[in-house]
């Protein structure tokens, strides 16, 4: 007998299939990969980056940890952009006063 859980999945590859067809089906599976490549690539980064020995941001050169620090101090939205963007906010912000 078929429980809860399998009705769901049986319910979503049914609705999937009737949304968007078999032909993009594979397409929809690729995407679905690549998403989830990106995810667990970004999940390695952030326990890197965790687990890395602090040093002095003068011998980096300043760090992307530094510039974000600073700008979430500053209450700049940091997400989705790059440290080039955010270091501009955070000069404009800081000459505006």
């Amino acid at each position: 007998m078929i429980q809860g859980l399998e009705w769901i999945v049986v319910l979503v590859v049914v609705l999937v299939l009737f949304l968007w067809g078999p032909e993009k089906l594979p397409k929809l599976a690729r995407a679905v990969g690549q998403a989830k490549k990106e995810f667990e690539k970004a999940s390695r980064e952030f326990q890197e980056e965790l687990t890395r020995p602090s040093t002095p941001s003068s011998s980096q050169g300043g760090g992307s940890a530094d510039i974000i620090q600073i700008a979430r101090s500053l209450g700049i939205e940091t997400e989705g952009k790059t440290r080039e963007q955010i270091a501009d906010e955070i000069a404009a912000k800081l000459k505006k006063g």
